[in-house]
């Protein structure tokens, strides 16, 4: 029998030994022991501190344990504390430690997803999903759902369903024929549209020159008589969320326009379609599920680890046409879910693990506690920082999102700087109706009355500090 190469006798030895694995266990339970209370966003000394991976390409290899101290030296402070209290830079959702520890532990199942029999579990927990989902959000019982890596994939998938859809309606086989002389598709969406939804039109071929752009209203919610006619080459899509200022358009009065004409809509709902399986919030969602395919992040409102996003879809026929794939080698069961006909990708990480987990710890009354709760949340920041002089709220405050501004522009870039700088909280900027603004998005579960108190003193402090700079 040939002898094991150095490279193996040293892998079966770390796997014999553990030693890694526990030395990675240990290092992760101190993140988690510092993350609520440590600074927010990076130290000049941590960044600093990255020159340490800056190397040419190792010549031999180097011990596993002396791998995993590197990271936990030098690349944990360089970290951002996302999954802590008082992040509210970007639209990014804490971690349910439900989640977290299902991901450890799918992490060394490594399981590759394409098709059901890579991975039998997988197949089985996305169609135990898919049901869940549908439920939760009330979606049509012929809805399928596709895991991909997040709401900028599922848009693509969804608007590459309708692509299909539409063109065949017009004996037009896009994955055949291409789009060189195929019948024109219209896309009709509001000037507030996400940058995500312009990526994919973009990566279609649809072309983000041909939008028809609709006006919105004072909150970004499309102003229904000012939709042009629409037909059966449209795709309508809505927000249910808008990034800045979080409002929902008037989805029951848009979709039964768009049914008269037999016009595809798609709802980009990254972070707000989750207000359907929120009490208190059902009514921001009311009507999606007249839209035909609809796009959302579980690593955003729901709280599952990154990389997580779902795809929905009622026509399943457009959808698996769309993303198709085909193999002599490919085995595939008609009786059993083979995830790769709903996504993009063909070989896939078993997201669907973390997302299953996350879903069955809180249950649909777990899911509308912490929805609501960081519309709450919202709620306060807004109503704290609204109370303090020299800030002004800029946006109505219905889900999840903030937009504060100072007197003037400068004063609000400033005041932004300088709250980034004190890294008790993390914000980002934004621009709304014209003027400069601090977005504030509260997306982790992980976030508590304590923290916006906290937030909001260091915003008080940061304004004080630029209107009198200390000498």
């Amino acid at each position: 029998m040939k002898a094991l190469s150095t490279i193996q006798q040293t892998m079966f030895h770390d796997i014999h030994t553990k030693d890694v694995f526990e030395k990675a266990q240990e290092y992760a339970y101190d993140y988690l022991d510092r993350v609520m209370e440590r600074n927010v966003y990076a130290t000049d000394a941590a960044l600093k501190d990255l020159v340490h991976f800056e190397e040419e390409m190792p010549a031999h290899p180097s011990a596993a344990t002396t791998v995993i101290d590197l990271l936990h030296k030098y690349g944990a402070p360089a970290t951002v504390a996302q999954s802590g209290g008082r992040y509210f830079g970007f639209v990014c959702g804490g971690i349910v430690p439900a989640g977290m520890a299902a991901k450890q532990l799918a992490t060394y199942w490594d399981q590759n997803t394409a098709m059901s029999v890579l991975s039998p579990v997988s197949a089985v927990l996305e169609t135990v999903v898919e049901g869940w989902l549908k439920d939760i959000f009330r979606l049509p019982a012929a809805a399928v759902a596709g895991f991909v890596s997040g709401t900028s994939v599922a848009n693509f998938s969804a608007l590459a369903a309708a692509r299909y859809r539409i063109l065949a309606r017009y004996d037009w086989d896009i994955n055949a024929k291409g789009l060189a002389g195929a019948p024109n598709i219209r896309i009709v969406t509001g000037n507030h549209a996400h940058a995500a939804v312009l990526k994919a039109i973009g990566l279609l071929g649809l072309g983000t020159d041909n939008i028809e752009w609709v006006e919105t209203d004072d909150e970004g919610r499309i102003i229904p008589e000012n939709v042009p006619e629409l037909d059966d080459r449209t795709i309508l899509i809505l927000q249910a969320g808008n990034v800045n200022s979080g409002s929902f358009d008037v989805f029951p009065e848009l979709c039964e326009k768009a049914a008269r004409a037999n016009a595809w809509v798609h709802i980009d709902g990254a972070f707000g379609l989750w207000a359907a399986a929120a009490d208190g919030l059902q009514h921001l969602a009311r009507g999606i599920e007249h839209a035909s395919s609809w796009a959302v992040d579980a690593h955003k409102t729901l709280n599952t680890p990154y990389d997580n996003g779902v795809v929905l879809c009622k026509d399943k026929e457009a959808l698996r046409a769309a993303l198709h794939a085909s193999g002599s080698y490919l085995v595939v069961n008609d009786d059993t879910r083979d995830g790769m006909f709903y996504t993009p990708e063909m070989s896939r990480r078993s997201r669907i693990i973390e997302l299953w987990a996350t879903m069955k710890f809180l249950g649909r009354s777990g899911i509308s506690e912490m929805v609501h709760t960081l519309h709450e949340r919202a709620v306060q920041f807004a109503e704290v920082l609204g109370g303090i002089d020299g800030f002004t709220i800029q946006n109505e405050v219905v889900f999840n999102q903030v937009l504060v501004a100072c007197e003037t522009d400068e004063l609000t870039l400033k005041t932004l700087a300088r709250i980034q700088e004190l890294r008790e909280c993390w914000v980002g900027g934004s621009m709304w109706r014209g003027r400069k603004v601090i977005r504030i998005s509260v997306c982790s579960w992980a976030t508590t009355a304590e923290d916006i108190v906290r937030s909001a003193r260091s915003f008080e402090r940061a304004l004080h500090e630029v209107q009198e700079p200390v000498a």
